[in-house]
C-alpha cells in the first residue's frame, strides 16, 4: 500500500513530496536526488535564476520529468512576489506559483499582510496559488477566502532544520480549512517529514534538508520512504497515548492469577 494520488489544481499526483532545487553542491547531485525522492514536483526559485545564461537551473531540470513550481523565494513585499509571478508566466512557466513574501531577512519569517494581498492579486489575475505561510491558522483561513489553491504553514523557519515545532497549530489549520495543506519549511530529516503526514498534511515540501545533507541522495530515498510511512500511520489511527502501561497479551487465565 503506497500514499494515493491527490489532486491539486485538477492535475492528478502521485507523488505528495515537493522538492527544491537550490543548495546543491551541483546540477548532477540534484537530479540524482530528485529521482532519489519519487518526487514529480520541483520548486524553482525564479529570482535566483541566471536568465541570461544559456545553462541556468532551468535548463538542468528534466521537464518532461518533473513539473515546475516557480516560487517567489526572496521576495519581500507583494509588489515583488506579483512581479516575479508575472515573469514565471511570461516565460512560459505556467500558471502555478507559490507565493513566498517575507518579512525580514533575519528571521525570513513570512509578512502575513503582503503574503495576503498577492494572494488576492494573483487570483484575480488566474493563477494557482500555493501560499507559503506561518501556522497560523486565521491567516490560513484567510489565504484560502482569498481563493489560495492550497496553504503551507511553516513546520519551522526556512532552513532551520528544527522540524515541527507547533503541531498544535498545524492540527487546527488541518481541521478549519479544505484546500490542501502542505508543510513547508523547516523540515531537518525524515521523522520530520512523518510527523508532518501523520498529523494529516496532504503533502510535504521541503529544500535544505535534503540539499544540505552529507549525502543529498540518500536523505531524499528517507525522506521518501518517511512520507509514505507518515502518511499510511495517520491513516491507521494510531493507538491513544496513557500514562501507565497496558498488557500486551491478556493476564486472565494465566498461572497464579
Amino acid at each position: 500500500m503506497y500514499p494515493e494520488p491527490f489532486t491539486l489544481a485538477g492535475e492528478t499526483l502521485r507523488s505528495r513530496l515537493f522538492v527544491g532545487t537550490g543548495k546543491y553542491p551541483d546540477n548532477e547531485t540534484m537530479a540524482r536526488a530528485l529521482e532519489a525522492s519519487g518526487c514529480e514536483v520541483v520548486t524553482v526559485a525564479i529570482r535566483r535564476v541566471d536568465l541570461d545564461s544559456n545553462d541556468n537551473l532551468l535548463t538542468a531540470i528534466d521537464r518532461k520529468k518533473y513539473r515546475i513550481l516557480p516560487n517567489t523565494a526572496g521576495c519581500f513585499s507583494a509588489d515583488d512576489a506579483i512581479r516575479v509571478s508575472r515573469l514565471s508566466r511570461e516565460l512560459g512557466l505556467g500558471d502555478w506559483v507559490k507565493l513566498e513574501v517575507l518579512g525580514d531577512r533575519k528571521t525570513l519569517l513570512p509578512d502575513p499582510v503582503d503574503t495576503l494581498e498577492a494572494c488576492k492579486t494573483l487570483v484575480s489575475e488566474g493563477f494557482t496559488v500555493l501560499a507559503y505561510s506561518s501556522d497560523d491558522p486565521v491567516l490560513a483561513q484567510r489565504l484560502q477566502d482569498a481563493g489560495a489553491t492550497s496553504v503551507m504553514p511553516a513546520g519551522s523557519p526556512i532552513g532551520s532544520g528544527q522540524g515541527i515545532l507547533n503541531p498544535n497549530n498545524l492540527k487546527i489549520i488541518l481541521e478549519m480549512i479544505e484546500v490542501p495543506v502542505i508543510i513547508d519549511a523547516g523540515v531537518g530529516t525524515a521523522s520530520d517529514v512523518a510527523m508532518a503526514m501523520e498529523l494529516g498534511a496532504e503533502g510535504v515540501l521541503l529544500n535544505t534538508g535534503i540539499a544540505g545533507a552529507e549525502d543529498p541522495v540518500a536523505m531524499a530515498h528517507a525522506m521518501r520512504h518517511a512520507l509514505d510511512a507518515g502518511w499510511l500511520a495517520h491513516r491507521a489511527g494510531r493507538i491513544p497515548r496513557r500514562l501507565y502501561g497496558t498488557a500486551s497479551s491478556p493476564v486472565a487465565g494465566v498461572i497464579g492469577e
